[in-house]
């Protein structure tokens, strides 16, 4: 079961070296067969990503017993249903799996109620409308360009098709949430669902206004908070919980956890959010998955995990503060959280042209619209940091800002690529991904 990162190419690799054929490899009346194109895209992928830094923000990295138990027998099971309620037998110990998942997740936030079988976030979110709204209802929710997500009613998602979106988005100057606009289209609107949250916002949201307007025009709300979750369970972000309807989230983002995506709501709506899920939107239960929740939700009520959660925020601001000090704007000037977002329009380029200069140094990151951005998606005048990977792998504020310097002198044509690329290398050899090393608190 002890399977991470390199030792599933290793496994392979060993299984060649030992003579092992389709023929032979027999493991419990199942051939155990040896795949070399698989293997090699693994092995390159695990090379990849231990020779570079991640800065995506929707990125991180689990620990090996998440891995583990993402990857465990729990596999075979079809499963469909509740606890207690399943349509197969021999579930008494994947009902436990799921009431502990279901039980941690609302110790963890708080909540009243809390279905954890969603397989995404976007599921996640249907789940939420699927329950609250009708097709063709209202929703009012921040723009995509702003730093609203897919999910939340863009034309392009399901979401879109099946509800009418209106959209908020930044005040121009300060570049923060705009709640006085939010206010008056709400009042025009007549919305039955507010959402909040998003993929690039990096500021506190303030949760209580939103109710507030919510509740003037007799509306429900709903906080998307899938990227900065492990900060509110860290203690390091306000939380949403006491002032949303419905609050969803997924788990590999801050949460350093598995796949999948869980939606906690008040008592009054916890049966609809059950019937949305199963059997609304999903039939078969992804056991694995709920039980590595399970155990994400676990080392989120550490105290090691409030550390890490700090910390990520903390490499944040550092990062911030060491673009701007060399020169570099960043929207609304810094941030509350795990990401930012960089206007790469100053050095002349576009954000795709940045993501591949970043690239091409070691460092990952994505292009990214900015607000009020007139460049097309694909293309974007921004570039987004996310510090919750590195901080996993146990880098911190000086890591931080030496990265601030080496990004900017290669927007800004003054170092090459190439030389980014050894500082990057020599920082993943000193903080390596291992199986045999527990990095930064990794439990």
């Amino acid at each position: 079961m002890h399977i991470y990162h390199g030792q599933i190419a290793g496994r392979f690799t060993d299984m060649a070296n030992r003579g092992v054929t389709p023929e032979s490899a027999v493991n419990g009346g199942g051939c155990l067969i040896f795949d070399e194109e698989l293997a090699t895209a693994i092995q390159g992928e695990l090379k990849r990503s231990e020779g570079m830094l991640s800065f995506v923000a929707s990125e991180n990295h689990a620990s090996k017993t998440t891995i583990e138990i993402q990857g465990s027998m729990l596999t075979d099971r079809a499963i469909e249903g509740y606890p207690g309620r399943r349509y197969f037998p021999g579930c008494e110990w994947i009902d436990k799996i799921e009431t502990l998942a279901i039980r941690r997740a609302i110790d963890l936030f708080g909540a009243d109620h809390a279905n954890v079988q969603p397989h995404s976030g976007t599921n996640a979110n249907l789940a939420v409308y699927l329950a609250c709204l009708n097709p063709g209802d209202t929703m009012l929710a921040m723009d995509l360009s702003h730093g609203g997500h897919l999910s939340h009613g863009t034309k392009v998602s399901i979401t879109g098709k099946m509800y009418r979106r209106v959209a908020y988005g930044v005040d121009r100057q300060t570049e923060t949430i705009d709640y006085d606009n939010i206010a008056e289209l709400a009042e025009k609107e007549r919305p039955k669902l507010i959402v909040a949250g998003g993929s690039a916002y990096p500021r506190f949201i303030d949760f209580k206004r939103l109710r507030s307007i919510a509740d003037s025009v007799g509306a429900l709300l709903h906080v998307d908070m899938a990227h900065f979750a492990g900060l509110v369970a860290g203690g390091a972000y306000p939380s949403p919980v006491p002032h949303a309807h419905f609050t969803t989230f997924t788990l590999y983002k801050t949460m350093r956890g598995g796949r999948g995506g869980v939606v906690l709501c008040q008592e009054p709506f916890a049966a609809a959010v059950d019937k949305a899920v199963f059997p609304g939107l999903q039939s078969a239960v992804l056991v694995p998955f709920v039980a590595a929740k399970a155990y994400a939700f676990k080392v989120a009520a550490t105290d090691e995990f409030k550390a890490y959660a700090r910390q990520t925020i903390a490499n944040a601001q550092a990062l911030a503060s060491g673009l701007m000090a060399r020169g570099a704007r960043l929207v609304s000037n810094g941030t509350d959280s795990h990401l930012l977002l960089l206007d790469v329009t100053q050095f002349g380029i576009t954000g795709a042209e940045a993501e591949q200069a970043l690239y091409d140094g070691g460092i990952v990151c994505n292009r990214n619209r900015l607000p009020f951005d007139t460049s097309p998606a694909g293309v974007g005048s921004g570039v987004r940091f996310g510090t919750s990977a590195v901080t996993s792998r146990g880098l911190r504020e000086d890591h931080m800002n030496d990265v601030a310097g080496l990004a900017f002198d290669v927007l800004a044509k003054v170092c090459p690529p190439e030389k980014m690329r050894e500082r990057v290398a020599a920082i993943c050899r000193e903080y390596p991904l291992r199986v045999d090393r527990q990095d930064a608190g990794l439990l």
